[in-house]
This record gives structure tokens, sequence and C-alpha cells, in this order.
């Protein structure tokens, strides 16, 4: 049942004839925006490395599954710290009245970043690699605007002895006669914007620039087509008190032409420590709840689990819900060394 439960959600994103590309849900797209947008790349004092797994729908046969590897870090970068959801000095509140009012923006630099992103669902495998970079440069005392540009490959593949057929047609034109593993490799293109302070960010980027279709049957209209994908969000942090912090953001995502996604997200943190945070998002099929902790320690790594349930009643019957985790390594970060207290 869990199996026909999969192949009815599945053919609700592949249509009748063919496969549309949309990006990946992140619940903890808050920890890391560059997964979304290239022109967060280089934007720390430190260089930045993610590894994050996601188990969708748990409980469902050939569910969704995706794991990424991010890196990136700046190029002569010559203050502490600059991004809002950025760590402070170990012990302190990294998003207190004092740390804002002594902030300064740094002089403008460069960014440099990698990003590899694998993502499966029953047949169908994808997997993107692509290196990015940025120009961070500063408008005011108080804020920074960064553009950025990503380049790469994104593949895609279909495993016609792993599909369940129940009662589809076998012999779909859509993915071919093959019993074997089917690939096509195709250029990828994505540009961002990042406006930031020690407050807020408002970023735009999209993804998947190149439009076009990897057809798996020679000669044929079918395939798997790839159009833009678009993200906003922007979010602001205030102090509720010399400890305790709290950033609330939204974003949309829009995948041409089929889906828009609403992400509501807030994130309390206590210090450079402990955080908390909660999040909904509300789209067809994939909306839902969920709830994240994480912690930091020393500044040298973090780690971060997030459980998400569905909104869709169709879901909830069958899903155990999704699992997701992030691990985070800051190299070379300046806090966790006898530097001067005054960091700004």
């Amino acid at each position: 049942m869990k199996k026909i439960v999969l192949i009815a959600v599945v053919c609700c994103f592949i249509g009748n004839t063919a496969f549309s590309q949309a990006k990946p849900y992140y619940t903890q797209y808050i920890l890391n925006n560059y997964i979304l947008n290239p022109g967060i790349t280089g934007i720390e004092n430190y260089t930045d490395v993610k590894l994050s797994y996601r188990n969708q729908w748990a409980g469902i046969t050939g569910a969704p599954v995706t794991s990424y590897f991010t890196i990136h870090k700046p190029i002569g970068k010559k203050d502490m710290r600059t991004n809002a959801t950025s760590f402070q000095v170990p012990g302190e509140h990294p998003g207190g009245p004092k740390a804002w009012d002594e902030y300064a923006v740094s002089p403008a630099h460069h960014g440099l970043g990698l990003q590899v992103v694998n993502d499966k669902a029953g047949y169908i495998s994808r997997w993107s690699a692509a290196v990015s970079y940025a120009y961070h440069m500063p408008l005011s005392v108080k804020t920074s605007l960064a553009a950025g540009l990503n380049v790469g490959v994104s593949s895609v593949s279909l495993d016609r002895s792993k599909i369940e057929w129940g009662n589809l047609d076998p012999n779909d034109p859509a993915i071919g006669y093959n019993n074997g593993s089917i690939s096509k490799i195709k250029p990828e293109i994505g540009a961002g914007i990042w406006l930031y302070s020690a407050r807020y960010f408002l970023g735009v980027s999209v993804l998947n620039i190149i439009p076009g279709k990897a057809k798996f049957v020679k000669d044929a209209s079918y395939g798997e087509t790839f159009t833009p994908n678009f993200f906003a969000s922007g979010g602001y942090r205030f102090a509720v008190s010399d400890d305790i912090s709290v950033l609330p953001s939204v974003m949309v995502q829009y995948w041409q032409p089929q889906l828009t996604s609403l992400h509501a997200n807030v994130k309390m943190q206590y210090q450079d420590f402990l955080w908390i945070g909660a999040s909904y998002r509300h789209a067809d099929l994939v909306g839902g709840y969920s709830g994240m902790i994480g912690v930091n320690v020393s500044n040298t790594f973090n780690v971060s689990y997030a459980y998400e349930h569905a909104s869709s009643s169709r879901l909830q019957t069958f899903t155990k819900g999704t699992h997701e985790i992030v691990l985070g390594f800051l190299i070379g970060n300046k806090y966790g060394s006898s530097c001067p207290r005054n960091l700004w």
C-alpha cells in the first residue's frame, strides 16, 4: 500500500508525459542559505562547511532522500563577522544590542565555494555539482550587498528496474523500454543577490537558469524538463534579552510552472550555544510543520536536527515524518583563538 501511495505522489509531480525538476526542500534552510543563493558565498570570516542528510516521508518505500556537501570561504575579508545568522565570540550573545551597535561592515571582498547535492526519489536520481563566486561590497557603515553566480552540471537518471508499476503501463514511452539505468547531464547556472547587516537579510536567487529537456528516449518529446527555480527570502533578528535572540524569516519558492511554496521559520538562540526553532511550509502535497534543535560546540562545529510532520492527510496515514540532520564545521574561525574581544 505504501508503494502505491508513493507512485501516486510521484505521478503528481511527473505528470502524464514529462518530469520537471524542482530543487529539493530543506527544513533548515536558515542554517545554510548558501545552498539556495550563491550571493552568500564567502560571507563569513571562516571557511564554512556543511553536510546534510534529509529522509523525507520516512516509512514510504522509495521516498525522497536528499544529501548535500557545501563549502565556501571569503577571499580578502578583513572583519570578523557580518552575517545575521553567524556565530559570535564564545560565551557572548550572537545577537545582542551591543554587538549590533558596534557592528561595521567589512571592506569589499570576494568569496569562493563549492556545493554537491544528491537527490533520490524511487527510481529517479538527481545530482548536481557547482562552483560559486560572490562579490561583497559595503553600501553603508551598517549594510552590505553581495552578488554571486554558480556554474556547474546537473544529472538525472532513471532506473526502470526499481519501478513498482502497479496498474501503470510498463511501456510508457516517456521512460523508454530498457530495463537498465538511463542518465542525462546538462549544464546548470544560478545567480543570487544578498543584502545584509547585523540585524537583517534580504535575498533573491534563481537556479536552473538554463531551461531545457533531458530526453530519455531519442527523438521523443518526453524527458526531464529543467525550468528555473526562483527564491526570495528575508529575516530580521531582534533581542528578547541580553542572552536570547529571535530570528523570524520567510522564504517563497516558485518552481516554474507548477509549484509555489511559502516557508515561515523562527529560530530562537541562547548566546552562541543552543538554538531551537519551528517552521511551516505551505505547499500542495509537500506542506508540513516542523521543529528543530541545534548546538554549537566551541565555535568549531555544530549539529542540528529537524523533524517535519506532513500537513497532507493523505501522507499522514503512511509516513512517519521527515528527518533532517545538518552538520557544520567552522574552519579557521578566529573566535576559537585568543583574539581581542572587540572584534568589530
